[in-house]
């Protein structure tokens, strides 16, 4: 497995990357808003290009995709809201999902970016530094609790970075 920036030519495969990730059993042939969502956030002010990475096989096919896009918190742009991350159903459980977390976490990181926030389980996502976004002071946006809005401080991390946070605005309209 390779971990590398998106390309143009990686698009229709991301979709599909996220369309097979998140399909539901109950209705097979709908398209989950994480598809059409990693679209809109490309075409956004918040899209970073450094911060889209892709897997792939050694043949070279894109089994995974992560992206962080431009968040505020307390309407500065200090932190990066990730997601979705997403591995197609053959690939999960093998490593891929953990790979592209560190990947973009460490980009993050070497951009000297401050705070990595995102929706997830609680029991999954503390492996990789996260925790309650309202320990560090950071409220979720609409009508996600607490319980699931999760935040990880990196190195550039300032206490004085509090506030409601905001995702970009495809995010506002799921």
């Amino acid at each position: 497995m390779l971990i590398r920036r998106e390309t143009p030519a990686d698009i229709a495969a991301i979709r599909a990357v996220h369309t097979a990730a998140f399909a539901s059993a109950d209705a097979p042939d709908a398209v989950p808003v994480e598809a059409p969502l990693v679209d809109a956030l490309r075409a956004d002010d918040g899209w970073l290009p450094a911060l889209s990475l892709v897997a792939t096989d050694t043949d070279g096919q894109v089994v995974g995709h992560v992206v962080c896009t431009r968040g505020t918190v307390a309407g500065a742009p200090v932190a990066l809201g990730l997601g979705p991350l997403g591995v197609l159903p053959a690939w999960q459980r093998r490593g891929v999902g953990s790979a592209l977390m560190h990947a973009v976490l460490g980009a993050a990181d070497a951009l000297d970016e401050p705070l990595v926030v995102l929706l997830g389980h609680p029991e999954y996502y503390p492996r990789f530094g996260f925790r309650p976004a309202v320990d560090l002071g950071v409220t979720p946006p609409g009508p996600w609790g607490p319980r699931y809005f999760m935040a990880r401080p990196m190195s550039a991390w300032r206490p004085d970075i509090q506030g409601p946070f905001a995702y970009p605005k495809p995010f506002a309209d799921l």
